[in-house]
C-alpha cells in the first residue's frame, strides 16, 4: 500500500493552517504537503512540524502574485530575477523542513497568444528550470514539474505527461521528475495505467483526487484501489499526496483512507 501525505493547503481547512499539522497527525497521517506557506515564519511552521512529528514531503515554491493570476514564474519572460528569488526561497523553507521535494509551477500563457510567443515562454521554461535544478541538487532537493488540466487552469503552459517528460529529458538533471497528479492527468488524457508503467522511473510524487469533482478520491470515475495495487507492483517508493477538497468535513470523508489501511496484510510472526 503506498504512503499517504495529508495535503494541508486542501484538507483540514475548518482550522487555520498552523493547527492544521496537529489535525493531520491525529487523524493518522505521519507526513503532509502544502503548496505556500510563506506568510508564516519558519521557526513557526517548524514548531508544529516536530511537535506532531511530521514529515514535510513537498511543498510549493512561491508562484508570483496568485492573487493577480500568477500561478507559477518558470516560464514568464522578463521575470527571470523574480524567478530566481523564489527559489532560493523556497530552498530556505525546505532546508528548514527537511523536505527533499519543490513543486515549480510552469505559470499561464497569455490568451490568444500565438505559437511563437508559447515557443518564447517554453525556452525560459527550460533555462529557469536548468537553474532551479543547478541550485537545488546543492541542497539535495528533487524540482518537480506538473502536468495541470486546462479546467481548473486556464492557459497552464503545461498540460500532459507527454509534455512534461519530453521537457525532462530535455533539460536531463537528475534532480528534475514529474509530479504525477492522477485528477490532471484523467481530465486530460486518462490511460492512467499504462502512464505510470511507462514514467514510473522517472514520477517523483503522486498526488490523487476524484474525479470529476476533486472531492474524496472513493469518489467518482478513477479506480484507485486499483491503481494503488499497479503503484504497488510498480515498486514505487514516494508518497502519495491527498489533494482533494472535501464534500463535507475533512475527517468525516477520510473513510476512504481508513478502509484502505484495514485491508494491508497483517505482518508474518516469525517463528
Amino acid at each position: 500500500m503506498p504512503r499517504f501525505a495529508a495535503n494541508l493547503t486542501f484538507l483540514f481547512n475548518e482550522v487555520p493552517f498552523l493547527e492544521r499539522f496537529g489535525e493531520a497527525a491525529h487523524a493518522g497521517f505521519r507526513a503532509v504537503e502544502f503548496a505556500f506557506a510563506y506568510e508564516y515564519r519558519i521557526a513557526e511552521v517548524v514548531a508544529q512540524q516536530r511537535e506532531h512529528r511530521l514529515d514535510v514531503v513537498l511543498i510549493n515554491a512561491p508562484p508570483g502574485d496568485y492573487a493577480a493570476g500568477d500561478r507559477g514564474l518558470a516560464s514568464v519572460p522578463g521575470r527571470e530575477h523574480e524567478f530566481a528569488a523564489s527559489i532560493a526561497n523556497a530552498l530556505q523553507y525546505a532546508n528548514a523542513f527537511g523536505c527533499t521535494r519543490i513543486h515549480v509551477m510552469a505559470g499561464v500563457v497569455p490568451e490568444g497568444a500565438d505559437p511563437a510567443e508559447r515557443e518564447r515562454r517554453t525556452r525560459t521554461y527550460v533555462r529557469n528550470l536548468r537553474f532551479a535544478c543547478t541550485e537545488a541538487a546543492a541542497q539535495g532537493v528533487t524540482i518537480l514539474i506538473e502536468p495541470i488540466n486546462p479546467r481548473d487552469v486556464p492557459g497552464y503552459l503545461l498540460n500532459t505527461q507527454a509534455q512534461a517528460h519530453a521537457l525532462r529529458a530535455e533539460i536531463g538533471a537528475p534532480n528534475l521528475k514529474v509530479q504525477m497528479d492522477l485528477y490532471h492527468a484523467q481530465i486530460v488524457e486518462g490511460d492512467l495505467t499504462e502512464k505510470l508503467r511507462r514514467y514510473i522511473a522517472h514520477i517523483g510524487h503522486v498526488q490523487i483526487a476524484g474525479v470529476p469533482g476533486r472531492n474524496e478520491p472513493d469518489t467518482g470515475e478513477i479506480n484507485y484501489g486499483y491503481l494503488f495495487k499497479v503503484l504497488d507492483e510498480l515498486r514505487y517508493d514516494g508518497w502519495v499526496g491527498c489533494e482533494y477538497r472535501p464534500a463535507k468535513s475533512t475527517t468525516g470523508g477520510l473513510t476512504w483512507l481508513y478502509r484502505l489501511l484495514d485491508r494491508r496484510p497483517a505482518p508474518q510472526k516469525s517463528g
